[in-house]
């Protein structure tokens, strides 16, 4: 899971990107938390995987974890705060 490994040419990042935009619009009728659980949930399997193909070393997925967690708390006003709730 190296920060190199996604951005290749190919495009199949952005065109990924592009479809959970697409599923998230559709779950817009859920309350975020909802959302949140749900995608910590989806986010684990995906780790597993990760780790049980042995994709990714688990410091890998403790640094990726730790960036995750860094970037949300980054937005502590405005937009990301008001939708907390």
């Amino acid at each position: 899971m190296r920060n190199s490994e996604p951005a290749r040419e190919d495009g199949s990042l952005e065109q990924c990107l592009d479809e959970l935009n697409d599923l998230m619009v559709g779950l817009q009728g859920y309350p975020l938390s909802a959302l949140a659980v749900a995608l910590r949930v989806h986010l684990e399997t995906l780790l597993q995987a990760l780790l049980e193909r042995q994709m990714c070393s688990r410091e890998e997925v403790r640094d990726f974890v730790r960036e995750l967690e860094r970037e949300a708390l980054q937005y502590t006003g405005g937009v990301a705060a008001d939708s907390a709730g």
